[in-house]
């Protein structure tokens, strides 16, 4: 008996759009950020109907290649290169160690105020991508309405409409704080000073990431306190098995930690891991000082919750601020330091005074007024798609074997090249094509991080940027 083979059913028309589409995608014809045909206009290109492009572009949004803006339409949605090697995970510290005085830190953020370098080094957003127009319509409309705020001492924990703004924010992401519990500050910089001088005192043990923020380290040896790193990886974040020895084999004071895309590495630490560490440092006693100044720069659809979530006895002393995402000038940030309440308002009336509430109305107003939530779409959206145009020109320009952090939130890239890269010589060379950079050096207290470099994306894309990048890799790879 012959067999009769039947051809495989045609793929539906809109599986096959859709193909089309995703071919255009991945081959740079569509590039990230680009707005696709309506779906109108592509039912009338295509001479199909309505309903077939809106399969195809159902179906490409759940494959992750598209995304839908309300009453803006569908973009060709960023997407990192998933097959690129991560960075290693560094080895645990033996002892703690003394922060040694690091003049390159200074020299960065100098050179980052300076127009006339290309601004790699300094995690410092460009100011194209802040509102900054309507926030200063708001803060004429604050003086203008009530002048006697300029001639006023701010004497003050908080301006009580901005903390119930910040504590309704967090409730949303599943975090209730008392708003009467919040200490507003100048930017997350005083949070984290605060913090630290609550809890230690001089000659002190810290524990941090490895590689850990540069801020860290500059604040940690201002107080003269020891620092010990604890590994940390590109994806889940700070080991839990390394923390769990390490407070087990040292009297550490506290652990200062970044949960939610972590600076330089960009790791999110996922729920049950968050959990559990609060478990080890109830378990030892220890306070976090939880550092969430990029939480809500998150590019999935839900933003990480802070570890101060499952904070029950007041041991997480959670700081931000609003300087990565609403207005870096104004220095608006905020402590809720659980149980060191008092302590930390003590210190802040040493230190500060009190926070200006001039600016502190402005930022409250805003929230109230200004759009706040649409804003935070927006810039989510050009961070996601300054990222992957960053980390495709580095793959392009960098040398073979580059290593590159895939985060999934915030604006910084970890770069780990060959080991025969020294990224210390690679930034001095830069910076004779006026390209300022952020060595590895700077993210560690020991001989680490020698091939490593942290990149700010935090800047729109341009042909200037692209070359400046090219130049860079080329740096690189006359080293090997």
């Amino acid at each position: 008996m012959i067999q009769t083979l039947t051809a495989p059913a045609p793929a539906p028309l809109y599986v096959e759009l859709a193909r089309s589409l995703e071919q255009l995608i991945e081959q740079g014809t569509l590039r990230p950020g680009h707005r696709v045909p309506s779906v109108r206009r592509m039912s009338l290109q295509r001479d199909v109907s309505i309903s077939t492009v809106l399969q195809a572009y159902t179906l490409l949004e759940n494959r992750g290649f598209l995304e839908a803006r309300p009453q803006s339409g569908y973009y060709v949605r960023p997407r990192l290169p998933h097959d690129t090697p991560e960075p290693r995970m560094a080895r645990p510290m033996a002892k703690p160690s003394y922060v040694g005085i690091n003049d390159l830190t200074a020299e960065v953020l100098t050179l980052a105020c300076d127009p006339s370098y290309v601004p790699f080094g300094a995690a410092c957003p460009d100011h194209t991508l802040f509102p900054t127009k309507k926030l200063a319509r708001t803060l004429a409309a604050v003086g203008r309405n009530d002048p006697s705020l300029l001639g006023r001492y701010a004497m003050n924990w908080a301006y009580d409409p901005l903390t119930r703004e910040i504590a309704r924010r967090y409730l949303q992401a599943g975090c209730p704080l008392a708003h009467d519990e919040l200490i507003v500050t100048l930017g997350c910089t005083e949070a984290l000073n605060l913090s630290l001088r609550a809890v230690t005192k001089p000659g002190d043990t810290v524990a941090v990431e490895t590689p850990t923020y540069f801020g860290f380290l500059e604040t940690i040896q201002s107080l003269n306190l020891r620092v010990l790193e604890i590994p940390t990886g590109p994806r889940t974040g700070i080991c839990l098995d390394a923390t769990r020895a390490a407070l087990a084999q040292n009297d550490v004071k506290a652990l200062m930690v970044m949960p939610s895309f972590s600076n330089p590495l960009g790791s999110t630490m996922p729920d049950e891991h968050k959990e559990k560490l609060y478990r080890i440092l109830a378990e030892f006693d220890v306070p976090a000082i939880e550092d969430d100044v990029y939480g809500d720069l998150h590019f999935g659809e839900r933003r990480p919750k802070p570890l101060k979530a499952w904070d029950t006895d007041g041991r997480v002393l959670l700081c931000s601020s609003f300087g990565k995402t609403l207005a870096p000038s104004l220095r608006v940030g905020w402590c809720a330091p659980g149980r060191y309440l008092e302590r930390v308002r003590r210190l802040k009336l040493t230190n500060t005074l009190g926070t200006p509430v001039v600016l502190q109305k402005t930022v409250s107003d805003f929230l109230r007024n200004g759009g706040y939530d649409h804003h935070l779409r927006s810039i989510r959206r050009a961070y996601h798609n300054q990222l992957h145009l960053f980390s495709q020109a580095i793959l392009r320009h960098f040398p073979a074997g580059t290593r590159l952090s895939r985060p999934e939130g915030s604006f910084v890239l970890w770069i780990e090249m060959p080991p025969g890269v020294d990224t210390l010589r690679l930034h001095r060379d830069a910076l004779k094509h006026r390209i300022n950079t952020a060595p590895g050096a700077l993210f560690s207290v020991k001989d680490r991080y020698k091939n490593c470099l942290r990149m700010n994306c935090g800047l729109p894309w341009s042909d200037a940027i692209e070359s400046a990048l090219r130049t860079l890799g080329d740096l690189a790879k006359k080293q090997l």
